[in-house]
């Protein structure tokens, strides 16, 4: 969601199965939508992704509400020319289709039965003063659903910005290499979203996840925390080489490999608000 930042969605889906899971258990707690429910309007769902990424997890929603359509939001070219392949029709008779947005300054211009957003809020500063708006753009008993990486002090964050600030890196990168949190605690979330006149839920799960391969959270961290620094140092591929090497070295000893393979935990929060009917 970073309008600075390239981003590569092939790398992105090399961890598909861990990175959509939190999506799924997040899937699994928003209740039927006020349209296309039991008992509610024959009316087809509107839902909102923000921060669609390459679209893996949005057709997900078009399984649990198979006649919606379905519109991801992304500021990312890249990411949205991977997403834009797979929309059209939907099997259950929805819709799916992508359009450009950056989440920093998305303001609904229609109303939805669900706005949902799967790993991209982190990038956004002070995203929880969007709230009361995107609550607004909801129908009566609709839901806003999202889950952010909570895992900012975990060792594979803390390095990468230690890293950055040493003073080889800082000067080079500047800005782009430190990592701001934009998160806020679960607590926090179901507050100000309490606060709206929802009903609301938040939570918070660590995955501990079993990677496989050559320094697996490294290849992991390409595909998001590393974008910064990698967009910064593109045009410098020796400069490029020699931070990964230092930054591989440092994961390696946080992180070694077992028999098994290789555990990363990853923290994950979820927050869950329903608007009154």
């Amino acid at each position: 969601m970073h309008s600075a930042m390239t981003w590569d969605p092939q790398q992105y889906l090399r961890h598909t199965s861990h990175r959509t899971r939190p999506f799924l258990d997040l899937l699994e707690q928003i209740p039927e939508l006020p349209a296309g429910g039991p008992g509610g309007p024959s009316k087809a769902p509107r839902i909102a992704d923000l921060g669609c990424g390459p679209g893996n997890v949005t057709v997900l929603l078009a399984d649990r509400w198979p006649t919606a359509h379905i519109t991801g939001f992304d500021s990312s070219p890249e990411m949205l020319a991977k997403a834009t392949e797979l929309a059209g029709p939907t099997p259950g008779g929805g819709h799916l289709d992508f359009q450009p947005a950056d989440a920093a300054h998305w303001v609904p211009d229609e109303p939805f039965d669900l706005i949902v957003s799967n790993a991209a809020l982190q990038w956004v500063p002070d995203h929880a003063e969007s709230f009361p708006a995107w609550i607004d753009a909801l129908r009566p008993g609709g839901t806003l659903a999202f889950q952010v990486p909570g895992n900012f002090t975990s060792p594979s964050h803390a390095l990468l910005g230690e890293l950055c600030e040493s003073p080889q890196w800082r000067s080079r990168l500047g800005d782009h290499g430190r990592r701001f949190v934009h998160i806020l605690d679960p607590a926090d979330y179901l507050i100000r979203l309490t606060d709206l006149g929802c009903e609301a839920d938040a939570w918070e799960t660590t995955y501990s996840q079993l990677l496989q391969g050559e320094d697996p959270v490294l290849d992991w961290v390409k595909g998001t925390a590393l974008r910064p620094v990698l967009t910064e140092l593109a045009d410098d591929p020796d400069a490029a080489a020699d931070f990964l090497a230092e930054y591989r070295d440092l994961l390696r000893k946080a992180y070694p490999p077992g028999p098994h393979g290789t555990v990363f935990p990853f923290r994950r929060i979820f927050a869950l608000a329903t608007k009154p009917d």
